[in-house]
């Protein structure tokens, strides 16, 4: 059901990759609640080709840009306001990748050169998007961005490994950046922390399907879907949250503030 929370408004979303991902049901969302959209991945994310089916239903151009390349970064924002005629009301961070994840590597045992690949596409990569429309004075007064996170930057997954230290980054970046944004513009900087979901990229980290029944388990009203998220962030860019930023806001069923359930409890006792 629409409320036209987003009619009239104009954004950009990262990431989405296919119809599992946060990002293209937070893009289908933003649609449906009356936004205009530009959808944007990386050169090797759109050769896949599925994104070109999201970029029908939601009627959005794709401008493929490489997150780290500031040249890249640039073009899509010029072509986002030439498409829109103007300035941009929210964005939508959904950028992620741990290389010595992918490659199988613990913790203890780090490539530094993936993490620092890692660190640079899943974190700075933020810090990237929100310098460029900053110089090019690209968001709106009172405009809204988002990136999405996870309880590792706070609390030790093994398994997430590096992704963890990349979190913990971005958030920090969502801090200071939001805080600079705010006085400039009313512009307003969060990250949303989400259950474990079952996405593309999340399904590739180890024990991904025993840790999301334990989150389930762990959590009073259950983990939160992806299509809950996109909802979650709808508000986030609606203007009912003008005077929330520099936050970063659980989106669990209340796993983050839950020590022990009667359901684990059970479990373990078996």
């Amino acid at each position: 059901m629409s409320h036209n929370l987003l009619k009239g408004k104009k954004g950009i979303i990262f990431g989405a990759l296919d119809e599992k991902s946060i990002a293209w049901r937070t893009a289908l969302r933003c649609h449906e609640e009356g936004a205009e959209l530009v959808l944007s991945n990386a050169p090797v994310a759109l050769r896949m080709g599925e994104i070109k089916v999201l970029a029908e239903k939601v009627n959005a151009p794709i401008v493929g840009a490489d997150v780290t390349n500031m040249d890249d970064l640039k073009n899509l924002f010029e072509t986002a306001m030439k498409h829109f005629n103007g300035g941009i009301d929210f964005v939508l961070h959904s950028i992620g990748m741990g290389l010595n994840v992918r490659k199988g590597k613990k913790y203890t045992e780090l490539d530094y050169g993936f993490n620092q690949k890692t660190l640079d596409i899943s974190a700075m990569s933020l810090h990237r998007v929100l310098r460029t429309a900053w110089d090019m004075d690209a968001i709106n007064e009172h405009g809204s961005v988002i990136s999405l996170t996870y309880i590792a930057a706070q609390r030790v997954f093994p398994d997430y490994s590096e992704m963890a230290d990349a979190k913990a980054l971005l958030e920090s970046v969502t801090r200071s950046f939001g805080y600079h944004y705010g006085i400039r513009k009313k512009v307003r900087v969060n990250t949303v922390s989400q259950s474990p979901t079952r996405t593309t990229a999340g399904s590739g980290i180890k024990g991904f399907d025993g840790f999301i029944n334990f989150a389930e388990k762990m959590s009073p009203l259950g983990n939160a879907t992806a299509d809950e998220c996109a909802d979650y962030c709808v508000t986030l860019f609606s203007d009912l949250t003008k005077m929330v930023t520099m936050q970063n806001l659980f989106h669990d069923g209340g796993f983050s503030t839950t020590g022990i359930t009667a359901d684990v409890i059970e479990q373990m006792e078996k």
